[in-house]
């Protein structure tokens, strides 16, 4: 039986974005293949448990051995194929588990494993006008999906962010009205995103709606969607990030039962 080894890519830059948003880019020879043009899909990071920096492979070889790791998807925020570098948003946490307290300390030379990447999650670019909604784990692929947008694009999108040093400079079209939320304990009031989106006014035509969030707070705005207005299943894209008061695991396990529902 031939060993799969971890592909292993290499820490080249990191950048504190926000007090709560750290830039990761990554670098190295596993990425020669990366496709181009997959902003917003996500790759699959793999982390050391405990406060060990993995620099040599033999190292990750026994890391996943004994499944000393944890694995976390995340979103592609730029691949540049000229350079072959990866940039990775990550969302600073108070208490972070094993991703969030590997980027907190991570610097260049550090490594880390990947799989990877999925499938893009891109609003669709012919519908008459767009809502994107979500919140500071989303912050990365909503930005990724206004940043495709046609020109003349027209809608909104709805962010809710920890602080307001949080916010971030999109390069929206003129017609998408961007509209910031402060929530300072993540998770907490649920009901924040779900009572700006209501007040947003609604528009005539088609609309592509993505919305991406914490659990509890995707199902309000999915039904809203659906059984409100009525966005049809080929216009509605809705997915959790992470769910308040789970591990990734737990989130994980609600995730699919939500989904096979």
């Amino acid at each position: 039986m031939v060993k799969t080894l971890p592909k292993l890519i290499t820490v080249t830059q990191a950048v504190t974005l926000t007090p709560n948003m750290k830039r990761i880019t990554l670098g190295g020879e596993h990425l020669a293949a990366f496709p181009s043009g997959v902003e917003s899909a996500h790759v699959k990071l793999t982390f050391p448990l405990g406060k060990e920096k993995m620099v040599q492979p033999s190292a990750w070889e026994a890391l996943f051995a004994k499944k000393s790791i944890s694995t976390r998807p995340y979103t592609v925020r730029k691949f540049d194929a000229a350079t072959g570098e990866l940039e990775i948003d990550f969302v600073l946490h108070e208490h972070g588990g094993p991703a969030g307290n590997w980027a907190a300390r991570a610097e260049p030379g550090d490594t880390i494993a990947y799989a990877g990447p999925g499938p893009t999650k891109l609003v669709d670019g012919s519908a008459d006008w767009f809502f994107l909604a979500g919140d500071m784990t989303a912050l990365p692929a909503i930005a990724a999906n206004l940043e495709q947008l046609p020109k003349g694009a027209t809608g909104y999108a709805v962010i809710e962010i920890t602080s307001e040093e949080d916010k971030q400079e999109i390069e929206a079209p003129e017609g998408i009205e961007i509209s910031w939320l402060i929530n300072a304990e993540p998770g907490r009031n649920q009901h924040l995103l779900m009572d700006a989106v209501r007040e947003i006014p609604w528009r005539d035509g088609v609309p592509a709606v993505w919305v991406a969030c914490e659990f509890t707070a995707m199902k309000s705005l999915r039904e809203y969607f659906k059984d409100e207005r009525s966005v049809g299943k080929n216009q509605l894209y809705a997915s959790s990030y992470w769910k308040y008061g789970a591990t990734e695991e737990e989130h994980k396990r609600v995730k699919n039962l939500d989904m096979a529902s």
